[in-house]
């Protein structure tokens, strides 16, 4: 995600910093970089246009002219003008507490809307409401069997009706959803290759008679300014509320996402970032601005972390770490956590200054189910005992888990070394020899 604006911007950060002042002739230069930079990124050139001026004309004024070093002041100015760029803070959805709220998902055919209503389903439902599908994309063949699917599998309740027009099927399910005491309907609406009359004609009679609390389109982040000029023209038939970028976990260049907020009007309110229901995350303009520059974002680090962590497990972690007794069951344990908060190198790129050393690394995303498997084939009393893992265990592990005796030996050398630090570090402090501990698995 935005891993080539991130270092088209570190590269005119680093040349920047070199010089002795602000000035003109230096702001000019790397302003000249940063809208290459940004049209590369295909965002919308007259957004392009203003943000330039923007930062040139706050970069040069007197009022941060006092700042410690060219560099600093000239960082802070993108920083400021990029999360302004993207909405500034992030638009919190309030929803009603004695009514049924309504959530209508617009879109073209393709854009992952289906798979987003069930996400958007699921990220309400761990809020606190009681969700309900409504399938009313009669058009696409397998669009209702895919939200039964997919409300199956995340035990959300799912609407629909065959024989029935998707207006009749809207009106039913919202009143099916007023008798049964949900708390929020969310309804997929039908997508097509492109814009006609009789689609937004369907679509404009469903949202009036649904009178939706919140209209979101979703939009393909793959598709750039495409995305962009669509989701424009939705706006002028429907008033959207905001707008859902799926893929951004692809090989999307960002420019839908630094475009949307000044082209249409309305705000990027979730970005998809998987296939996994999981995969949804609200946007916050000054953690994604903080990304791009390459200054991490821990917040949502901290954040993930804490939705996949369990409090009670980790109190009893640690003390465990306390009194040495941490088993290869207990780090099977902390890696499987880890595993849940997403892929490896999107982690690591939220940590603050370790997303630009990833540039170009070839980041493993497999070793964790490498370890994973070789501690899965071990018997219980070995990941309790790792001592009694002889040449012939060590055989019979790496042929049950695919690897080979030399990685064993290697997960072993690693996980000795971790409790020799751990039992150092107790001496410190427990949270901070937890932490060093666990850092020390890590270069495997």
């Amino acid at each position: 995600m935005f891993e080539e604006l991130t270092n088209r911007f570190e590269s005119i950060f680093k040349k920047i910093r070199g010089q002795g002042k602000i000035s003109e002739e230096n702001i000019a230069e790397a302003m000249r970089d940063v809208k290459r930079a940004l049209l590369e990124a295909d965002v919308n050139y007259k957004v392009v246009k203003k943000f330039t001026a923007d930062v040139s004309a706050k970069a040069l004024g007197a009022d941060i002219l006092s700042s410690i070093t060219p560099g600093q002041q000239f960082v802070k100015v993108v920083y400021d003008e990029l999360a302004a760029l993207m909405g500034g803070n992030a638009r919190a959805i309030r929803f009603h507490t004695n009514r049924l709220n309504i959530v209508v998902l617009a879109g073209l055919q393709g854009s992952g809307k289906t798979t987003t209503c069930a996400k958007l389903a699921l990220h309400f439902r761990k809020q606190g409401h009681r969700p309900l599908l409504i399938a009313c994309d009669t058009h696409r063949v397998a669009a209702i069997d895919q939200l039964d699917t997919l409300g199956k599998s995340l035990e959300i309740p799912v609407f629909s009706d065959r024989a029935k027009s998707p207006l009749e099927i809207c009106r039913e399910g919202l009143a099916f959803a007023q008798r049964e005491g949900f708390s929020l309907a969310v309804i997929d609406t039908a997508g097509r290759l492109h814009i006609d009359a009789d689609m937004m004609a369907e679509l404009k009679a469903l949202c009036a008679a649904a009178k939706p609390d919140e209209t979101f389109f979703v939009a393909d982040a793959m598709a750039g300014q495409d995305a962009v000029n669509v989701a424009k023209e939705f706006h002028k038939e429907i008033k959207l509320s905001g707008v859902i970028l799926t893929k951004m976990d692809g090989d999307s260049r960002g420019g839908a996402a630094l475009s949307i907020l000044d082209v249409i009007g309305v705000p990027l309110q979730f970005i998809g970032v998987g296939e996994k229901p999981d995969g949804l995350e609200l946007f916050y303009p000054e953690r994604m601005a903080s990304r791009i520059l390459g200054m991490g974002d821990i917040v949502s680090l901290v954040e993930k972390a804490q939705e996949n962590f369990d409090l009670e497990e980790s109190k009893k972690l640690e003390k465990k770490f306390r009194k040495s007794t941490f088993s290869l069951q207990d780090f099977l344990e902390q890696l499987r956590q880890i595993k849940k908060m997403g892929p490896l190198s999107d982690l690591l790129a939220m940590i603050p200054g370790v997303g630009s050393q990833l540039s170009g690394a070839d980041v493993d995303e497999k070793a964790l189910s490498r370890i994973e498997a070789m501690i899965c084939s071990m018997t219980a009393e070995e990941r309790d005992r790792p001592g009694i893992i002889d040449g012939n265990r060590r055989r019979r592990i790496s042929l049950g888990s695919g690897t080979t005796v030399q990685d064993i030996n290697k997960l072993l050398k690693q996980f000795d070394s971790m409790k020799s630090m751990m039992k150092r570090m107790n001496k410190i402090g427990s949270r901070r020899g937890q932490n060093a501990a666990l850092k020390s698995m890590f270069p495997y």
